[in-house]
C-alpha cells in the first residue's frame, strides 16, 4: 500500500531528513587517509544518538540477507556499489567513498547517500560522481505531480548511458515514510509514462548508482551484503529522500 503523507507529515519528514543529512556531513568530514571505515560509522552514530533519532539501518535484516546489518551507515569503497559494512578498512589517498544513512525521529524516516574521493581524485572518479548528482537530479527534477515513476527512472537512465555507465539492474529506490522501505518501489530503469502516478504528499527514496564499467550485472561478497561491480571498476551512488508537492519536489534530506 502507497501512503500518501499530509503537509504535517512532510514536515515531520523533513525533520528526521535533517538529521540524516547531518550524520552524513559528519562522516565526510570524519574522512581522511588512515582514517577506518567504523571511524564515521561512529561519527554518523553520534549525530543521531544527539538527535534522539534511531537508525533504521542498525539490526535491518530484509530477505536477501544473511545477518542483520550491523552498523547506522553503509560504507562502500572503490569498487563496492552499495551495502558496504564500516569495518577496520583504512582510508587511502584517492579512495572513492559512498556513505549511505538513514534516520528515524518521532515516527518518521529520511534515506540519503552522498558520494566522495578522499585525498587526491582521480579525475575519472570526479566525472563518475558528478553523472551521478546529475542522474539523481535528472530524476528529481521529474518527479513531479502528474508524472509517473516511469519517468523519474527514465531520467535517471538516460544520464546513466550519456556517460556509459552501468546500474544494478535490480537495485533502485523506494518509498518511504514511517519506514524506511515502502511502496512503490523506484527503479533507476523504465519508459516514460509508465508506473505509479506521482502526486502531492508521495515520498520518495531517489538513489542511482552508477557503475564505471558500463555493466549492469554485479556480485556480492561473502558477507552477503555488499555489491561489487564484476568488473572491479569504480561506483557511485547518491541518494536524497523527496516529497512531490504541487509546488514540485521537494528535498527533505538538507541540512
Amino acid at each position: 500500500m502507497v501512503e500518501i503523507k499530509t503537509d504535517t507529515a512532510l514536515e515531520s519528514m523533513r525533520e528526521a531528513g535533517r538529521v540524516v543529512a547531518q550524520a552524513l556531513a559528519a562522516a565526510r568530514e570524519t574522512a581522511a587517509v588512515g582514517v577506518r571505515l567504523r571511524e564515521l560509522d561512529e561519527a554518523a552514530h553520534t549525530v543521531l544518538t544527539k538527535a534522539g533519532a534511531r537508525s533504521p539501518f542498525l539490526g535491518y535484516r530484509p530477505a536477501f540477507a544473511p545477518t542483520p546489518f550491523p552498523a547506522v551507515i553503509c560504507a562502500s569503497v572503490n569498487d563496492a556499489v552499495v551495502h558496504g559494512i564500516p569495518n577496520d578498512y583504512r582510508l587511502r589517498d584517492g579512495d572513492l567513498v559512498s556513505i549511505d544513512c538513514g534516520a528515524e525521529l518521532d515516527g518518521w524516516t529520511g534515506d540519503a547517500a552522498i558520494s566522495f574521493t578522499v585525498g587526491t581524485a582521480r579525475p575519472a572518479d570526479v566525472a563518475l560522481i558528478a553523472a551521478t548528482q546529475q542522474a539523481l537530479d535528472a530524476g528529481i527534477a521529474a518527479a513531479t505531480v502528474g508524472h509517473r515513476i516511469g519517468d523519474i527512472a527514465y531520467a535517471i537512465s538516460t544520464v546513466a548511458r550519456e556517460a556509459a555507465c552501468g546500474m544494478p539492474s535490480d537495485f533502485g529506490g523506494h518509498g518511504i515514510g514511517r519506514r524506511m522501505h515502502e511502496d512503490p518501489h523506484v527503479p533507476n530503469f523504465g519508459r516514460p509514462g509508465r508506473g505509479f502516478p506521482l502526486r502531492h504528499g508521495l515520498t520518495l527514496a531517489i538513489e542511482p548508482m552508477l557503475m564505471a564499467g558500463g555493466h549492469n550485472d554485479y556480485r556480492t561478497d561473502p558477507d552477503g551484503w555488499t555489491l561489487r561491480t564484476i568488473d572491479g571498476s569504480r561506483a557511485a551512488h547518491i541518494e536524497h529522500t523527496v516529497a512531490i508537492t504541487d509546488d514540485g519536489p521537494r528535498i527533505l534530506t538538507l541540512l
